[in-house]
């Protein structure tokens, strides 16, 4: 999610530069794909949780590892991009060292952790609702 999230602060860059008036819809976009990427992520792992188990208390805890993903994600992306907007590319933002660490590692967790457990909160369910599914059709009709 680091990676995505880095990617995405460079296209943004990218786009803003080149098209400065329509800045505010590239920043839409890029925290869509953000979100988008978390909650389909998260899917699939909730998705394979929720296969794994047959009950529900024997889940797995989805809830941390998604808040280390975003937490990592945040303070990785953060230095990267400080690294890059102060050194490589221009158009990313002028931020320092410990604005974009702490505010921006802060928002950048959040970015993660909130869709990608929805994501994995609705891929139980989906598994879940599959599991009935195949139970209701296994079962034989009683004969009268």
């Amino acid at each position: 999610m680091a990676l995505v999230h880095i990617v995405a602060r460079i296209l943004l860059g990218v786009a803003v530069v080149n098209a400065p008036l329509h800045g505010t819809w590239w920043k839409v976009i890029a925290v869509a794909v953000v979100i988008v990427i978390a909650v389909i992520w998260g899917g699939i792992d909730g998705i394979s949780d929720g296969r794994a188990h047959d009950d529900p208390d024997d889940y797995g805890d989805l809830t941390v590892l998604w808040l280390k993903a975003g937490l990592v994600a945040g303070v990785i992306s953060g230095v990267v991009c400080w690294a890059l907007s102060n050194f490589a590319l221009a158009g990313m933002g002028q931020n320092s060292f410990f604005i974009e660490l702490i505010a921006g590692a802060s928002f950048t967790a959040l970015l993660v952790f909130v869709p990608a457990f929805t994501g994995a909160g609705l891929g139980r369910y989906l598994a879940r609702r599959e599991a009935r599914s195949a139970a209701t059709h296994d079962r034989q009709p009683e004969t009268v």
